[in-house]
Formats: structure tokens, C-alpha cells, sequence
């Protein structure tokens, strides 16, 4: 019994997992509204009513897509703040970030492309995402501020310049270009994203 238990969860779990996956890939190309449980279903290869089995709507499928790669984001970015050596070794934080913003480009489309015609979604991002990535961000910078490795600023501002930074640009690197963007030029883009984040586009004087 307990093996037919584990068996059926792990089962459940597939059938929701391709669910989502299902959905991403639709909402980022044909769009929230242009895609119907019927595209759903068929892309997961699942009946129309087991997706109502897993989630309660189509929104609720929305939400968990856009906030569930988010939160794979911050925690990766939790780990890389802890572990970094240097508090000047922005450029290894926003690389690997951005990279990972490149693996992540549907759910960035969707996320982006639809929040703004969500409240739902826009909410739960909002609390579960930026303000949690906010938070984890102005600690980091306040304690390089407190040992004098950066100038004194209001390291919540800081906080959200950083993190516009590099999920602005690796958004429309991943979503907005042609062809894509290859890792070179996502090193490229962070390596320099990060020159300006210290050191600023004005050049010092002699």
C-alpha cells in the first residue's frame, strides 16, 4: 500500500511537472489569453479536466509558472551572495545569473509580458520574489558598506539598481534579440554591467 502511495505521488508529481512545462512554452509564444485549457491539455498530454485536478484554473497555472522559476532564480542568487570571496566579484554573480536568466527565457516572457494584465500575478511576484530578492540584496550591500569596501548609500536603492540591472538586461538579451543571445555575449553583457555598477560610465580623471 505504501508503495502504491509513493508511486501514485510520483506520478502526480510527473503530471503536474509536464503541466507546467506545457504551459510556459504555450504562454510565451501564443500568450496568456491566446492559449486555451484545450492547448494545454493536448501539450501535456493530458485530459482537459486533469489540469483542473492539479490546479484550480488556468490563472493559478499562470501564477505558479512565473513565480516558481523566480524562485529557483533567488535561490541561486541566495547561494552565490553567501559564497562570494570578494565583495568586488559582482561580475561572477551577475555572469552566472545571467546565464541562468537565458535558461529561463519563457518563463521571463511570461512573467514579463503578463504581469502587467494580472494583479494576481504581479502580487505574488512582488512578495514572494522581488521583495524577498530585495531584501536578501540590501543585506549583502549594507555589510560591504558597513566594512568599507563600498561608499555609504542607502543600500535598499542600491539593492534595486542591482538587481534591475541584470534582470532588465538579461530580459531583453534572452527575449528581445533576433537570435538570441550566445554565452559570450551574455559574459560580455554581465562583465560590463557589473564595470558600471562600481566604477560608473564616467571616465576618471588624470
Amino acid at each position: 500500500m505504501q508503495l502504491y502511495r509513493r508511486n501514485l505521488a510520483t506520478s502526480e508529481h510527473d503530471t503536474q511537472e509536464r503541466i507546467l512545462k506545457a504551459a510556459q512554452k504555450l504562454f510565451a509564444r501564443k500568450g496568456y489569453g491566446g492559449t486555451t485549457t484545450k492547448d494545454l491539455a493536448q501539450a501535456a498530454g493530458v485530459a482537459e479536466g486533469t489540469l483542473f485536478r492539479h490546479f484550480e484554473s488556468k490563472k493559478a497555472i499562470l501564477v505558479e509558472v512565473a513565480t516558481r522559476g523566480w524562485m529557483e532564480i533567488l535561490t541561486d542568487l541566495l547561494t552565490e551572495l553567501s559564497e562570494m570571496a570578494s565583495y568586488k566579484a559582482v561580475a561572477q554573480v551577475m555572469r552566472k545569473r545571467m546565464l541562468s536568466l537565458n535558461a529561463n527565457s519563457d518563463m521571463l516572457r511570461v512573467c514579463f509580458m503578463e504581469a502587467q494584465f494580472h494583479p494576481e500575478l504581479r502580487d505574488r511576484i512582488q512578495a514572494d520574489v522581488i521583495d524577498k530578492m530585495t531584501d536578501v540584496a540590501e543585506a549583502f550591500f549594507q555589510t560591504a558598506m558597513d566594512r568599507g569596501v563600498y561608499r555609504k548609500m542607502n543600500p535598499k536603492v542600491v539593492a534595486r539598481i542591482f538587481l534591475g540591472m541584470f534582470t532588465v538586461s538579461g530580459f531583453s538579451q534572452t527575449t528581445m534579440s533576433a537570435d538570441g543571445s550566445s554565452p559570450q555575449d551574455m559574459k560580455e553583457m554581465a562583465e560590463t554591467l557589473a564595470d558600471i555598477f562600481l566604477n560608473g560610465v564616467l571616465h576618471e580623471p588624470t
